[in-house]
């Protein structure tokens, strides 16, 4: 374990990176739904969950299908939630984003199979051939339990299992893709995200020997001190050592990576920001000219190409200590 370093303030990200944090050519959409969800997971910044209703309306649905329709530059559509598939027009939009030849990527919590309405997702996932990006934040029953919630561990080997029995994880065209978030920190002897390439092994060889589960990639992501794990840290007098920690880890090799320089997130109400993150900390993209952007600005604007600069917060330094994390993973 690596000890906290003794500084005491935190450098602002902008002041710490070698060169300005520019946008470049939006080719990822990545769309938060709503934060309806069925579980409520203690590393969850989005702090999601059962008893949360806000989702996506007809008439913000509506613009972000004239997006998929109107931009070519759209690689990939990026589904979150909550748990994206129980939130208003998620079928419409993964629909509309494969006709028009868009990789779709749907993060889903796995249990969602096991809730009554949602139990043919398996099949529509493979039929639509969208890509599987599943939260499993240890290959371990109890590590999973104790972050998730009771049983989540098995309902997710087992929802793991339909989707092998699908072509997931063998066939080219079907990719399932796992996610590991580490403990939340309880002390001060904090830890940067293992070695993917290395952990990665590890999952397929205990989850082939036990369950006879088949996979594509593993992905590192750290707990950035946003949501539920920022109020954990407070409550620990943990929240400026863990960001300090972060930032006594920064590796400047991996910020030509970062996520949010090539792709908006957008919430539920149509709002655009940078990343995920930014997202849930209220911190929105703006254009040169300082405005807050929308969906709505965008198709007037007939580009998606308005934004300069990355905003940026102290936890950024989650996406650059050590080997880097994003929505795909570590960086370098």
């Amino acid at each position: 374990m690596v000890q906290t370093p003794t500084k005491t303030t935190v450098t602002p990200f902008e002041n710490k990176i070698s060169q300005p944090l520019t946008k470049q050519p939006i080719t990822t959409l990545q769309i938060n739904l709503g934060k309806k969800c069925n579980l409520a997971c203690i590393h969850c910044h989005v702090e999601a969950g059962p008893k949360r209703t806000e989702e996506l309306s007809p008439e913000i649905c509506d613009q972000l299908l004239e997006l998929l329709r109107r931009f070519p530059q759209i690689k990939t559509v990026d589904l979150t939630g909550g748990a994206p598939e129980m939130n208003y027009g998620f079928r419409e939009l993964v629909a509309t984003a494969i006709a028009y030849g868009k990789e779709v990527i749907v993060r889903s919590n796995l249990t969602i199979f096991f809730v009554e309405g949602y139990e043919d997702l398996p099949e529509y996932f493979a039929e639509h051939k969208v890509r599987v990006v599943a939260s499993l934040p240890c290959y371990l029953e109890d590590n999973v339990d104790k972050q998730r919630g009771a049983g989540v561990y098995q309902d997710s080997i087992t929802a793991i299992q339909k989707l092998n029995a699908l072509g997931y994880g063998t066939d080219p065209n079907l990719n399932l893709d796992l996610v590991y978030n580490p403990p939340v920190p309880r002390n001060a002897d904090f830890s940067l995200t293992p070695d993917q390439v290395a952990l990665e092994k590890d999952y397929k060889k205990y989850l082939a020997e036990h369950f006879d589960i088949k996979f594509n990639h593993l992905f590192t992501i750290t707990n950035l001190p946003i949501g539920r794990v920022r109020n954990y840290l407070e409550t620990k007098d943990l929240y400026l050592p863990y960001l300090r920690f972060l930032e006594t880890h920064h590796n400047e090799s991996t910020v030509t990576n970062l996520m949010c320089r090539n792709q908006l997130s957008i919430d539920y109400l149509g709002n655009i920001f940078d990343c995920d993150f930014n997202q849930m900390e209220n911190l929105p993209a703006r254009t040169k000219s300082g405005d807050r952007l929308t969906v709505s600005k965008l198709l007037a604007a007939n580009t998606l190409d308005l934004i300069d600069l990355v905003a940026t917060k102290p936890y950024c330094y989650g996406c650059t200590a050590g080997s880097g994390s994003s929505c795909g993973g570590a960086l370098v």
